[in-house]
């Protein structure tokens, strides 16, 4: 998935404010500023739209697991210079806490089947011979349930 889709719906579905949205980033390690983020946040037909690069998607997932954590002792963790649907599958498994009940939950109130199995796939070394890439489709259907479940009466205009 396109790390600007992640970023624009992970912030309609948890309502996140501008303000907001840099202090993840700083949390993450990284100093972002509201035009930034405002450029990060346009859709692709929007001459001033700029691709946000994997290694600052991580920056605010990192951001999203303190705020939502808090802050582990020792050293900071880095941000990945490369990011995937598993990673960001991931860390947002992570942030929110979340079981794999948790999440076949989420994927549930899409109308999008998933065995325990199949989703535990995805969280295994990628040398293991069971791990599977996490498609578009699935990390779009988990960031769908996760604005169902946090903003169940609000409607998305991130795909039209």
């Amino acid at each position: 998935m396109n790390n600007n889709d992640i970023l624009r719906r992970l912030r309609f579905a948890f309502d996140l404010n501008d303000a907001e949205m840099i202090r993840l980033f700083k949390l993450g390690g990284y100093e972002a500023n509201r035009a930034e983020v405002s450029d990060w946040l346009k859709k692709e037909e929007d001459p001033e739209h700029k691709g946000l690069v994997d290694v600052r998607l991580s920056n605010f997932l990192n951001g999203f697991i303190v705020d939502k954590r808090g802050k582990k002792d020792g050293e900071e963790p880095q941000a990945e210079k490369k990011t995937n649907n598993n990673l960001v599958l991931r860390k947002l498994k992570i942030a929110l806490s979340m079981n794999d009940t948790d999440m076949l939950e989420v994927f549930d109130l899409v109308g999008f089947r998933i065995s325990k199995h199949e989703l535990s796939a995805f969280f295994r070394n990628p040398t293991n011979s069971h791990y599977q890439p996490c498609k578009d489709q699935i990390l779009r259907n988990f960031l769908v349930g996760l604005q169902m479940k946090y903003r169940p009466n609000q409607k998305d205009d991130s795909d039209q």
